[in-house]
């Protein structure tokens, strides 16, 4: 994208370049003998930068009013670029948002796995313990019993 905006200063370089005393314009350098009839050339592109603005072209030069129509064009994509870049940085936002929010919720989710393992590995520990101590309390029961029995 840098490249375009690189292309585009130096086209417009290049077009101010081309406007020249020889293009025949009352020796103005390439612009109108009065400033009434830049008027009919207002800035066309008041978002571009001043040194990226396409000049008025000499109304008597059928070379610079080509000129003048190129650089327009290339002004333009050079503005369709910049909105295209500039919801691209939107979406680039909103896509690193919701990479955020999938990582968190993958770490929210890795966290409850690893809670699960320990509840389930603390629940199978209380299990043995409930059976050992089951087995445990009949063994005594046995022998309260055959206590019982003998006295």
């Amino acid at each position: 994208m840098q490249d375009c905006f690189a292309m585009v200063a130096s086209s417009a370089a290049t077009f101010k370049s081309l406007l020249h005393p020889h293009f025949g314009c009352n020796g103005n350098r390439g612009f109108p003998a009065d400033d009434a009839s830049s008027e009919n050339f207002p800035l066309a592109f008041p978002e571009l930068d001043q040194q990226l603005q396409p000049l008025p072209p000499c109304h008597d030069s059928k070379e610079s009013m080509q000129v003048y129509k190129q650089h327009c064009k290339i002004a333009e994509e050079y503005h369709e670029v910049k909105k295209e870049i500039a919801l691209l940085e939107e979406r680039k936002k909103e896509l690193i948002a919701r990479l955020e929010q999938v990582e968190k919720e993958s770490m929210d989710a890795a966290q409850l796995a690893k809670e699960y393992a320990e509840l389930t590995e603390e629940n199978r520990t209380l299990k043995l313990a409930q059976t050992q101590c089951v087995e445990q309390l009949e063994k005594l029961r046995i022998q309260y019993q055959k206590r019982q029995g003998s006295s």
